[in-house]
């Protein structure tokens, strides 16, 4: 039985404040909750159907049975999952060192969870372990980006941090820091490193002027016709899928 303590609890994990407090966030579905327990995440409780306990009893974690009317009590989707965790954030810090050799992903003040979740999910499509964000970046544990990740946070770790001070120490160590401008270089005809950080701006206002100075590098995605009209820019989640595949369709060669 879902005791009225564990609902509050997750229905407080809705905001970030309460998150970063306990350390904590919720992810909801099979699939999801499947991928999290192959990569070893760490589940402190499962709440799932009666048909899903015999399939989720483990010594790793709590596993608590929940009628229909508790999952929807509890769920955040428009139709509740049959299953949901509760899981410990990820704790992992950033060596500046370690870049040297990867491909790395920043994000400058992304903001809409979807855009967040698929980049996570690109990320970890193309084997890049860590993604940097600003500050202001939307949280990634929020409900709505784990669910857009379906899984893939647990293989990308994910780091906030002062992006333009970051950079900066990046560029004294002569690593390369790639940027999405509309008045960039052609990316199908510049030359790609196999490693480097690759930024990516906000949705509405791009790459911020103070990350903007500490781009060594500046792209384009070019558009199929130079005359095209109506079209400002691609979603920044399709830009990162369309950037990421040229870098490593590059490093096949």
């Amino acid at each position: 039985m879902l005791s009225k303590n564990k609902i509050k609890l997750i229905n407080s994990l809705s905001l970030k404040k309460n998150r970063d407090e306990e350390e904590l966030f919720v992810a909801e579905g099979e699939k999801i909750i499947k991928e999290l327990i192959d990569a070893h995440f760490d589940i402190t409780t499962i709440i799932c159907s009666d048909k899903f306990s015999e399939r989720y009893i483990s010594s790793d974690y709590e596993t608590i049975v929940a009628t229909d009317v508790e999952m929807k009590k509890i769920s955040s989707l428009k139709t509740p999952s049959q299953i949901m965790a509760i899981c410990r954030k990820k704790n992992s810090l950033l060596n500046v060192d370690n870049l040297g050799n990867e491909l790395t992903i920043a994000l400058d003040d992304i903001q809409d969870p979807g855009n967040m979740g698929t980049i996570i999910r690109l990320a970890s499509w193309f084997g890049i372990k860590e993604i940097i964000c600003s500050s202001h970046t939307v949280d990634c544990y929020n409900p709505k980006v784990i669910q857009a990740t379906m899984g893939s946070i647990a293989h990308v770790n994910i780091h906030y941090t002062d992006l333009p001070d970051l950079l900066s120490k990046i560029n004294k160590k002569g690593l390369p820091v790639y940027g999405t401008f509309l008045d960039g270089e052609n990316i199908y005809e510049t030359e790609l490193t196999k490693n480097g950080i690759i930024v990516f701006g906000n949705e509405g206002n791009g790459i911020s002027k103070e990350v903007e100075k500490q781009t060594s590098h500046k792209l384009l995605i070019p558009p199929y016709k130079q005359d095209i009209q109506n079209v400002e820019s691609l979603n920044v989640s399709i830009a990162t899928s369309i950037v990421c595949a040229e870098f490593r369709r590059r490093s096949m060669k």
